[in-house]
């Protein structure tokens, strides 16, 4: 089996998009708010969104299972207050779990949070047992940025954090840290803001020692890891420097990387630099980028294809990386899998 362990429903219908907009039209005027969480999307509606995109492209490319979750860019956990974004979670989520039910041989979810900037993360709590309890996802991802770019949170090694991790450890499902749409005109969203904070987070975990309170967490910094392993030396430098444990031994029992890398040589690069037991297989389809490479006649995001030109890779390397690494990471996809009847 080869899981895709980052994708977002990016082609939900457009009656989604209908309700957020009369959400934030809501925040002005009252009489705008949504009065209620049914979209009126059918599921044929949904089959049509997935059928000509993520399943199309998933037979084409040849993988079986995509771990879903709303379309990251709109989380936009900056826009309204708690109530807005409880329920926009609410309701993202709900349609998710509805693409699992239609496509249990396809999709997993995993869950977005309703995070507010300035707000607790242990309010979205309650919208993550849900999502894992209720609806059998097996992972969130954890916007470390709320605000949308301007970077008003404590880091991630922060006390502000430790109720979300408790929960995360008591559940066994893993964050994908995920930043949302860039406020910041300095940072475009996909090609800036999104790598930054994956290198941002990668060095606040670096700094601290978050993992001698939580041993067992588990995070995936997607897109390669953003600078992370292109400046592996620097980073291996700095901790040494501030009397850190080697990298393999503070960070790498925790922290894990996707290959949502648009290019081989940044696919080789990434299994050259770090252990194949921290490599995920993505591609974030259909996702940032989704236009042929015109080098090679081939999507940017058909990242299998880099994975699958490695030499050197072992048989057993190559299995770890399209399959063992995500049935370790979340730790209740292999009890979800087997409930659908699937090994």
């Amino acid at each position: 089996m080869i899981i895709d362990c980052h994708g977002h429903y990016t082609t939900a219908p457009k009656q989604l998009q209908t309700f957020r907009d009369q959400q934030i039209a809501g925040l002005k005027d009252k009489s705008q708010r949504p009065t209620s969480t049914d979209l009126g999307i059918t599921d044929d509606e949904i089959r049509e969104s997935l059928e000509g995109a993520q399943l199309k492209l998933q037979r084409e490319r040849g993988t079986d299972l995509t771990i879903f979750s709303p379309r990251a860019s709109a989380m936009a956990h900056h826009i309204g207050d708690e109530a807005v974004s409880a329920q926009w979670s609410q309701v993202c989520n709900d349609l998710i779990y509805r693409v699992c039910k239609l496509y249990p041989q396809n999709f997993v979810g995993v869950c977005q949070l309703p995070q507010v900037p300035g707000v607790a993360p242990k309010n979205c709590i309650p919208e993550l047992e849900r999502c894992v309890k209720e609806l059998g996802f097996v992972g969130l991802n954890l916007n470390p940025d709320p605000s949308g770019g301007w970077w008003k949170e404590p880091p991630l090694t922060d006390k502000h954090w430790y109720p979300i991790y408790e929960k995360m450890v008591e559940l066994d499902v893993p964050a994908m840290v995920h930043v949302s749409a860039s406020c910041n005109p300095c940072f475009h969203a996909t090609g800036a803001h999104y790598i930054n904070a994956d290198t941002t987070a990668f060095m606040q975990l670096l700094t601290a020692d978050l993992f001698k309170d939580f041993p067992t967490l588990k995070f995936i910094i997607p897109h390669g890891g953003g600078a992370a392993p292109y400046h592996w030396g620097r980073y291996r430098g700095l901790a040494q420097d501030m009397k850190k444990p080697p990298l393999a031994e503070h960070l790498l029992k925790n922290v894990f990387f996707d290959t949502c890398v648009y290019h081989y040589p940044g696919i080789e690069l990434l299994t050259k630099v770090i252990p194949v037991d921290n490599i995920l297989f993505a591609s974030e389809m259909v996702g940032a980028v989704r236009g042929k490479d015109p080098e090679t006649g081939h999507f940017f995001d058909d990242t299998k294809r880099y994975v699958d030109q490695l030499t050197g890779l072992s048989a057993e390397n190559r299995t770890k990386i399209f399959e063992g690494n995500a049935r370790k990471v979340f730790g209740r996809l292999n009890a979800v899998l087997k409930d659908r009847g699937i090994n």
